[in-house]
């Protein structure tokens, strides 16, 4: 039959009706819950609207997809401050369980940078993150979208309790394996794990220890919480908050989307350098620390790592040195 032999109205009926049914079926798995909503803002505790919507499409595609059945998934806002004050941590690391209307904000480091003396500054303070990248060996955040991958659990050393008991430390890792600009997270060994580090590291002898060297000695250090702190590029929680975190992706992956990517920092830059508020133009930042930045940038790998390989050559690390023994107490 031809379509012209049919009423223009049922036509016009027909038309609406495929409308209506290609927008639900579109609009239905991409509409917010209106509980998870209640938690989009601008205040600590809170998650940015455009940091949800991308983290949310990465499960849901990820879902979709077969690749992830679990029913949490993560994000990250790195332009949000890491130190409010007080000694009160900003939260800003996301943990969303639509299943179970469950929303949790933590506080999470960011990339230190580093500041090669003479040759380029890339370094980024404790509160507020202003340079971003993922050049090897940069210690840079890198935005975008990541799965977690395996769990590695490694022995660190022996510390002292305030019990004044020797106790192994055991810090687990979580890999993550980056897509796009992200896509050599593991080239750069970057992942997940507790702000926690032994400190001062010295050779305790302890023949009894399973992790005993071959002339009985053990490495022994003060056990140092960083959580209000930096990291090399990783994402360092709270030893508190790795314990309900790391649990809840063994050997079950899901999504962290981290925020923001290159195009975002592009895009907030060329705002500032007109003269322009991002809040006003569109590109979301944090306005607390773009106050504090001025402005970010973006290093990219290609313009970054051979300066950092030509500083390194230029700059040798000195030998190792040989861990001390440690003094008994």
């Amino acid at each position: 039959m031809r379509l012209r032999s049919i009423p223009l109205g049922v036509v016009a009926s027909l038309f609406l009706v495929v409308v209506a049914l290609t927008a639900r079926s579109f609009a239905a798995p991409s509409a917010i819950p209106a509980w998870l909503q209640a938690h989009v803002g601008e205040g600590d505790g809170q998650i940015s609207a455009v940091v949800l919507e991308r983290a949310r499409a990465l499960y849901l595609k990820k879902v979709g997809a077969g690749a992830v059945n679990n029913p949490c998934y993560f994000a990250m806002d790195a332009t949000r401050p890491s130190d409010l004050g007080n000694n009160k941590l900003g939260h800003r690391y996301y943990i969303i369980c639509e299943a179970s209307q469950a929303f949790r904000a933590v506080s999470a480091g960011h990339g230190s940078g580093r500041n090669l003396k003479g040759v380029a500054d890339f370094a980024n303070g404790k509160r507020c993150a202003k340079n971003f990248g993922n050049a090897l060996d940069s210690s840079l955040t890198a935005g975008g979208a990541y799965m977690t991958g395996e769990a590695i659990t490694s022995f660190k050393g022996y510390h002292r309790t305030a019990a004044k008991q020797d106790v192994a430390f055991m810090r687990t890792f979580v890999q993550f394996d980056g897509e796009g600009e992200a896509a050599n997270a593991r080239q750069r060994v970057i992942g997940g794990h507790p702000a926690e580090v032994l400190k001062g590291m010295c050779l305790r002898k302890d023949p009894a220890s399973s992790h005993a060297d071959h002339d009985g000695y053990v490495p022994f250090g003060k056990l140092v919480d960083y959580a209000g702190g930096r990291s090399n590029g990783c994402t360092s929680w709270s030893a508190a908050d790795a314990r309900q975190i790391i649990p809840m992706v063994k050997d079950n992956p899901t999504t962290l989307y981290i925020y923001p990517e290159s195009r975002d920092i592009a895009a907030v830059a060329q705002i500032v350098a007109a003269g322009r508020s991002p809040s006003d133009a569109g590109p979301y930042w944090n306005a607390s620390c773009l106050k504090e930045i001025g402005s970010p940038k973006f290093w990219p790998r290609k313009t970054l790592e051979p300066i950092i390989a030509q500083y390194r050559k230029d700059h040798p690390a000195p030998p190792p040195q040989p861990v001390p023994i440690c003094k008994e107490p």
